[in-house]
């Protein structure tokens, strides 16, 4: 079940391999919406350690709830289980070569602040994470390069004929008016 309102998202899922991929996009998406695409990537990557852990160490059952919540400039992405123990950050050793144990190493190290609580409602347990929350900005806007070149006007076609009885006979007269045969310049009546 999905729930949603303005600042607010709820999910509630089985925290299997398959769901975490699907909640990743639905977290995405919900910032994306809000306009907080800077935040998508850390917000993703937190989740999906978040409900990893719950996947591998969740007890009785792996249901939870994701909730993710913009309050005063805050994002808090929360998963809340049914198992009422805390999870411990384990410290990494410099070279180590661990894979397991660092998600929650990962979730400080991409949060502002991040913490684990009992459920005060019931057995269980969230823990969250934080991200300071800037809306994405629009790009700047791009100023317009419009290159001008002078138009010219096309050369106006001056057609000339031959005039046999102006003065001079056989003198080019310029006329205004086109005709649609043109006698060539100096050739004399036929």
């Amino acid at each position: 079940m999905i729930t949603h309102s303005r600042r607010h998202c709820v999910v509630e899922l089985q925290a299997m391999p398959s769901r975490i991929g699907q909640i990743r996009r639905i977290v995405s998406a919900q910032l994306r919406h809000w306009q907080l695409d800077p935040l998508i990537d850390r917000a993703a990557l937190g989740v999906t350690e978040l409900l990893t852990n719950v996947h591998r160490h969740a007890q009785p059952d792996k249901t939870c709830t994701v909730e993710i919540e913009l309050r005063l400039g805050r994002l808090t992405v929360s998963v809340i289980d049914s198992d009422p123990r805390l999870p411990v950050l384990h410290e990494a050793q410099a070279g180590s070569l661990e894979t397991c144990g660092r998600g929650l190493a990962l979730v400080a190290a991409l949060s502002e602040s991040w913490g684990a609580r009992q459920q005060s409602d019931g057995p269980g347990k969230v823990v969250w994470f934080s991200l300071t929350a800037a809306p994405a900005q629009a790009a700047p806007p791009q100023p317009v390069r419009i290159e001008t070149r002078p138009v010219r006007e096309p050369a106006r076609t001056v057609l000339v004929s031959v005039d046999p009885g102006a003065v001079g006979a056989g003198v080019p007269v310029a006329s205004p008016v086109a005709s649609p045969v043109a006698s060539p310049v100096g050739a004399g009546p036929g």
